[in-house]
């Protein structure tokens, strides 16, 4: 964890001015605790404050103030304060090792999304039996209501504190003279941190350690191998029940293990990072495929590139000086050299599409789409079923367009992607990202972009949130977060706004008044990655998908081989009638076939025997609805299916 402590900001050298809620100030001096500040306001807030925001950044009760501005208490109902919890909770975590494994040695313990983590350098792995007994002492730590201690220490002191520590020292010795470095203490443990931190240690009470895994120090796979400890925390009872529930379920619905059940797609050693489709997976990615297009019918041209380009193309887009380490690349039997790459993108090749001929601004918007296969150099520890892969493909749009047309394009780009996201059931927010540190273009191209997609964003009338620093390297964007059925949020689409690849490709169109323009491109997403949107399917529907998206939907079963011709006709109705419809005529029992079919979540079951062979019909069995049967002629029944296939209905609920 970042352990320096900004330098100050004040109004004079002595004193600081402090702006309250209500629009009050207060004059402090430079270095006074904050906690001094709160009891000045009153003891109530005292005793119900959790940490600060001066000037909009957060720090603990125990920190001096060296900077005045906006003074906000931060209760338990505040969420920045869950981040201050659960940091506190590592070094709670961390205080419990050392109290049963002195051994252990330390590494860093921030909070992350879904609670914290500590990392320790220990010569055998943590079992199940350790966390269980970590976590007991870590009841006790808190109970022990140990005050979080802080304080400000010299290098030289540093080196004493921390001399058996050489995790400690390493991130100690990067520290320069003139950083203020701070420890906290809670009862036996020390540690080097920036903070901030609760008062105590009794502020812990609902947590519970998760799981122990491997993690390279300081994610460098070249360093030592510690052992990471991830825990969670939350104010409530109630809040972490339902998280740990949440946390089961999605073990349930993993979509490795789902996907491997419905029989979807497999990966092999010979080929990391990079899926293979079986017939069933082949035809979800197919169906999906075919909506978009369906989706992209009017208004986009379906276009495809290649896959292998030199390096030249990169050095152009800006990749090969920001991106080179995330692409593989190819050797040049002719120079000897890694001259070229296979593409981590679509755009320059877009790029290049575009300037192959003349466009007049009477053409713009000119929407390239494309489900080309991409390849990433992501590292082998970070590969994860469909989620992290090196091999995907992407529903990539490019747009060339007018500065004037922005704002309608981002509006027609919203409502598209939230409409895609709804017929699947998942629920969208917005957040803007801005330009981020490592970029390229000027700050004022900067400024126009992200001040003309700000401007587009607002007009939607849709509610955002600010992602600061978050932008592509060449533009701003709009993130699309989806929350799935279990609440989980995943980032996927994103619309980016880029005027740093028009300058570098020397892209124009002929205006009206005859003369070369400059386009402005949006790059334009909508699942993301296929891949990884299926996996987020698999897991949204707990591998029962909606009627039109099974690669499976009815599973015909004749009662015995006396009535399988009528089933093979039935079968062959179906499918004639764009059913994905398949006859299971095994020497199984019917029970058995029947549990078969549920086990591969085939939305219908049609049950033939000697009554609906002479009358035509089926005995029907809807997933998720027991063992509930309704007989039904076949002709109703095809069109019942016909009708949720092109409705793209979604599935009831289970009773």
């Amino acid at each position: 964890m970042d352990v320096t402590v900004p330098l100050a900001c004040s109004v004079t050298p002595e004193t600081l001015q402090l702006v309250l809620p209500n629009g009050a100030t207060r004059d402090v001096a430079a270095g006074t605790p904050a906690r001094d500040v709160v009891a000045s306001i009153g003891p109530g807030l005292l005793k119900a404050a959790i940490a600060v925001a001066v000037d909009g950044e957060v720090q603990d009760l125990m920190t001096p103030i060296r900077k005045g501005g906006a003074f906000v208490v931060l209760k338990s109902s505040d969420p920045r304060s869950l981040a201050i919890l659960r940091h506190s909770g590592a070094h709670i975590l961390a205080t419990a090792v050392r109290r049963l494994r002195p051994d252990a040695k330390i590494g860093f313990g921030p909070a992350i999304d879904d609670g914290f983590y500590y990392d320790f350098e220990v010569e055998t792995p943590f079992t199940p039996d350790d966390l269980a007994a970590f976590e007991a002492e870590m009841a006790k730590v808190a109970a022990e209501k140990f005050p979080f201690v802080r304080a400000e220490i010299s290098h030289g002191e540093g080196e004493k504190v921390f001399a058996d520590d050489p995790l400690k020292l390493e991130r100690l010795a990067e520290l320069g003279p003139g950083e203020v470095i701070s420890t906290y203490t809670d009862g036996p443990f020390t540690d080097l941190c920036r903070g901030p931190h609760v008062p105590d240690t009794s502020y812990l009470q609902h947590f519970k350690l998760l799981s122990t895994a491997g993690a390279y120090w300081r994610g460098d796979e070249k360093r030592q191998m510690l052992q990471r400890i991830y825990a969670t925390a939350f104010w409530k009872k109630d809040e972490l029940d339902a998280h740990i529930h949440q946390m089961e379920e999605a073990r349930r619905r993993d979509h490795r293990v789902v996907g491997k059940q419905l029989d979807l797609f497999m990966f092999h050693q010979f080929a990391p990072g990079a899926a293979f489709w079986t017939e069933r997976g082949t035809t979800l990615v197919n169906t999906l495929h075919d909506y978009l297009r369906e989706l992209h019918r009017d208004g986009y041209a379906e276009i495809k590139t290649p896959l292998l380009y030199n390096k030249g193309l990169w050095e152009i887009s800006g990749h090969w000086g920001k991106y080179r380490e995330n692409m593989f690349l190819v050797l040049d039997n002719e120079t000897k050299e890694h001259d070229f790459s296979l593409k981590p993108m679509n755009c320059p090749s877009h790029y290049l599409m575009y300037s192959a001929r003349k466009h007049s601004y009477r053409e713009l918007p000119l929407r390239y789409n494309t489900y080309d296969v991409l390849h990433r150099n992501e590292v082998s520890g970070a590969l994860s079923g469909l989620t992290r892969v090196r091999q995907f493909q992407q529903d990539d749009c490019h747009i060339f367009l007018m500065d004037s047309q922005i704002a309608d394009e981002v509006k027609r780009l919203t409502g598209f992607i939230i409409g895609y996201y709804t017929t699947f059931g998942l629920t969208a927010t917005l957040k803007f990202a801005t330009r981020p540190e490592t970029r390229i273009g000027t700050d004022e191209m900067w400024d126009r972009a992200e001040g003309a997609l700000k401007a587009a964003l607002e007009a939607t009338g849709l509610p955002y949130e600010l992602k600061a620093g978050d932008g592509a390297f060449y533009g701003p964007k709009i993130d699309f977060d989806v929350t799935d059925s279990i609440g989980r949020h995943w980032q996927l689409g994103t619309i980016q706004l880029d005027y740093a690849a028009p300058e570098r490709f020397d892209l124009t169109y002929a205006g009206d008044d005859n003369t070369a323009h400059r386009p402005v491109v949006i790059h334009r997403a909508v699942s993301g990655s296929f891949e990884r949107f299926i996996a987020i399917l698999i897991e949204h529907f707990a591998g029962a998908f909606p009627v039109w998206l099974s690669p499976e939907q009815v599973r015909v079963l004749p009662i015995a081989s006396d009535f399988a011709a009528n089933a093979a006709e039935v079968t062959a109705k179906m499918r004639a009638a764009g059913i994905r419809a398949v006859m299971d005529n095994g020497n199984d029992t019917l029970n058995y076939r029947i549990r078969e079919a549920e086990k591969m979540k085939v939305p219908y079951m049609a049950v033939i025997g000697k009554r609906e062979a002479e009358a035509g019909t089926l005995a029907v069995r809807e997933r998720g609805q027991g063992k509930k049967q309704d007989i039904i002629a076949v002709d109703d029944f095809i069109a019942r299916v016909r009708d949720e296939i092109r409705t793209r209905a979604l599935p009831k609920p289970a009773e």
